[in-house]
């Protein structure tokens, strides 16, 4: 299969260097103290946070810092296989663990000692990007519970197929078996938070291509940042209306 054509398009007609169209909300969950969703092209997820509150399990309580879990899921109708996915597989499993570490790293733990944060995420639907997309959404769906973090995390992913670097692949760029790199950034600080490849590459292609990635997340924060102002706003004028 040809995935850059001699236009230089791709297979969903974006340049090698172009990103997916964004779209996000933030509060979609009434009840839960932050959540978002996140939409990176076709992909679609769902994040909801829980917390700072008591421990639910003594035994795991931390009394010089919070406790931060995180539980990933991917939606039986999210992909177009059907398959039914079994609660706690190994792969949710090290997905979770990814994100966790991922937004532990930002979330300031220390400031909400013996008390527990959950992270709930949810692949709604599933066309590549997904690890990406649950942690640009749990950033949303923490800053809109308002936990203290040092700074905002968001990833990306790029890989590498045909000699070509491709920024954000979709699932059929994803699944030709090419190099894939996934980065979890803090923007402000620019520290990579989260560094993962499927296959192996060439130092200097790996170094372009990584680079790609970074910078994919660097656009995401732009994006996210104009996300958050915009629902200050929002919650600004709705409280002059109230008084």
């Amino acid at each position: 299969m040809e995935y850059i054509s001699p236009e230089g398009l791709r297979v969903d007609g974006r340049r090698p260097l172009e990103m997916r169209q964004l779209h996000a909300q933030v509060g979609v969950v009434d009840k839960a103290d932050g959540s978002a969703i996140f939409e990176m092209g076709n992909t679609k997820v769902i994040a909801v946070v829980y917390g700072p509150r008591e421990v639910q399990n003594k035994s795991q309580q931390l009394h010089d810092q919070a406790l931060v879990r995180c539980e990933y899921s991917m939606a039986n109708f999210s992909t177009g296989d059907r398959v039914r996915r079994p609660k706690g597989d190994r792969r949710s499993t090290e997905i979770s663990l990814v994100i966790r570490q991922t937004m532990a790293a930002a979330i300031l733990t220390r400031l909400m000692p013996r008390s527990q944060i959950d992270i709930f995420v949810q692949v709604l639907q599933a066309d590549g990007g997904t690890r990406s997309a649950c942690i640009n959404a749990a950033t949303l769906a923490l800053a809109d519970a308002g936990i203290p973090m040092c700074d905002l995390i968001t990833s990306c992913a790029a890989g590498y197929l045909n000699s070509t670097p491709l920024l954000d692949m979709n699932y059929v760029e994803d699944s030709a078996g090419g190099p894939d790199v996934t980065v979890g950034l803090m923007a402000k600080m620019e520290k990579v938070t989260l560094l993962q490849m499927d296959a192996k590459l060439p130092l200097d292609i790996f170094e372009s291509v990584m680079q790609l990635a970074i910078e994919g997340c660097k656009a995401i924060v732009r994006y996210i940042q104009e996300v958050l102002l915009e629902n200050t706003k929002q919650l600004e004028y709705q409280k002059v209306l109230r008084t």
